[in-house]
């Protein structure tokens, strides 16, 4: 399907956040895990955290729908899986699962789309070999399908942390139904914000966990049932705020936390930077705008979603914009760095391309552009339109993440029609 969307300015009116897609990953995963029965209030319902909970139900685990979800934990002992276990395009949620199909017995195969058959899986099955688990590629590549056996035991093991944080999120998850895990992170540690969440929630289910000198620790524990409020995404809301910085306007944002550990969070400081006037509450942020944005450099080394929307943002400014520190982007549902390069240089752009980000000069004019299938790319794009009238082609992809984006988008005066 196509997203078209006309130059929109003046935006205004109040609009809530959606649910965190990392906390909600989190929260059903751990709540499957956990003694007892847990409410997920707020959870966010998308095509990738649906993966999550489907994974968790392939399990065993018996999980209610309904305004919030309902898990009947396991207590950890989980059911081998009738049959593979399909992912769809969730990176998620086969990092996260992986680990914990170490905990079911017998053999597990994990899968998914194209996209997510070509994410790199090897330094976590290298890791989680010395902890008992015997995990492989089925086509011996390091890519998905992974075949898993079950035996996870504890121990020490180390991990590269310049690939994915999941991985590292993947095993700590698990470590408290083992007995115990000692985790060594070797060389740059990447996207550190996403196991700082995933701690986070850890420690809401009343698990402890212990981190020093670049080694987590954590003992056998017992996850424990409780009511968890999912709290709104600063990933999704990336958009929400620079669709207000580049078209200009006033708008509130609801459910945006000002103590959150969410990496991306870092949005806020960016569109200041640019020229976005940005009023922080305890749970609501205020951006106003007169359109006129300025370059800026920044590092998203810990906030690698954020990419596609600080590019476009920089496409719209005066100047000069300078992005790095994200070689990890290039493992995401594409590479992001070149599809953003690509689709940017289609509107007129001139980009230069960097192994861990990339170069942009401001100018960027109307017309088509594709989403590579990659739901971030898709959302970011819309901002052009908003100055210049865009069509987005393959666009209905932000359903992954953000099911309801063109309505919210319209909601503050965004003008824009998917057919």
């Amino acid at each position: 399907m196509d997203l078209t969307v006309e130059k929109s300015g003046n935006l205004e009116g109040a609009v809530k956040a959606p649910p965190s897609k990392s906390y909600t990953h989190r929260a059903v995963i751990i709540a499957a895990l956990a003694e007892g029965v847990s409410e997920i209030r707020d959870p966010l319902i998308a095509e990738d955290t649906l993966s999550s909970l489907n994974a968790c139900r392939a399990f065993g685990v018996r999980v209610d729908e309904g305004d919030a979800w309902t898990v009947h934990g396991s207590g950890g002992e989980l059911e081998t899986p009738d049959d593979v276990i399909y992912l769809g395009n969730s990176g998620t949620t086969l990092r996260l699962m992986t680990s914990v199909a170490g905990l079911a017995e017998n053999y597990t195969v994990l899968t998914g789309d194209e996209s997510l058959r070509k994410r790199p899986m090897q330094p976590l099955l290298d890791a989680l070999r010395p902890l008992g688990v015997e995990a492989l590629s089925s086509r011996m590549n390091g890519l998905p399908p992974i075949i898993v056996r079950g035996g996870l035991r504890g121990g020490s093991t180390s991990i590269r942390g310049d690939v994915s944080s999941q991985f590292i999120s993947s095993i700590l998850i698990a470590a408290p139904l083992t007995d115990g895990v000692e985790l060594m992170v070797e060389g740059d540690f990447i996207s550190r914000p996403y196991v700082d969440m995933t701690v986070d929630v850890m420690e809401r289910f009343s698990v402890p966990v212990d981190y020093s000198e670049g080694i987590f620790r954590v003992e056998p524990a017992v996850y424990r049932g409780l009511d968890y409020t999912v709290e709104g995404d600063y990933s999704s809301a990336s958009y929400l705020a620079g669709a207000v910085a580049a078209a200009g306007g006033d708008v509130l944002i609801e459910n945006l936390f000002r103590d959150s550990r969410q990496g991306d969070r870092i949005i806020l400081e960016i569109i200041s930077d640019m020229g976005a006037e940005v009023r922080r509450g305890e749970d609501h942020v205020r951006i106003a705008s007169t359109g006129e944005l300025s370059g800026v450099s920044v590092n998203l080394h810990d906030a690698p979603d954020l990419l596609p929307t600080v590019a476009v943002l920089g496409a719209l400014a005066t100047g000069r914009t300078e992005i790095g520190g994200v070689e990890h982007a290039r493992y995401k549902e594409t590479d992001r760095i070149s599809t953003c390069a690509a689709e940017l240089r289609r509107l007129g752009v001139d980009v230069t391309e960097l192994p861990d980000g990339m170069i942009i000069e401001g100018g960027a004019s109307g017309g088509t552009v594709w989403s590579h299938g990659d739901h971030r790319l898709a959302m970011a794009f819309t901002l052009i339109g908003l100055r210049e009238g865009i069509t987005i082609r393959d666009a209905e992809v932000f359903s992954v993440s953000f099911p309801d984006f063109p309505e919210r988008m319209m909601q503050i005066g965004c003008r824009m029609n998917l057919s």
